[in-house]
């Protein structure tokens, strides 16, 4: 795909249509690694993400109040 480097105020920018985006899975506000290579190669990575899926959430919470459950206890 060939994109053009245009003028975004004082900098320079590439535009992700949102076809692009929707593609690379990436949302605005998505934090990527740029990378600059030797051969002047530029490489964009997603980051991974931080959240994790509600059934391993709930199912760690469960875990962990139950292995402190007696400190629990004491707490409340």
């Amino acid at each position: 795909m060939i994109k053009t480097i245009t003028k975004i105020g004082n900098s320079q920018g590439i535009i992700f249509d949102s076809a692009l985006l929707q593609l690379a899975r990436l949302k605005v506000g998505d934090e990527v690694n740029v990378e600059i290579h030797a051969d002047g190669t530029i490489t964009i990575t997603a980051m991974e993400s931080a959240t994790i899926e509600a059934d391993i959430a709930s199912e760690s919470a469960r875990r962990l109040i139950q292995k402190n459950s007696e400190l629990f206890r004491r707490l409340s």
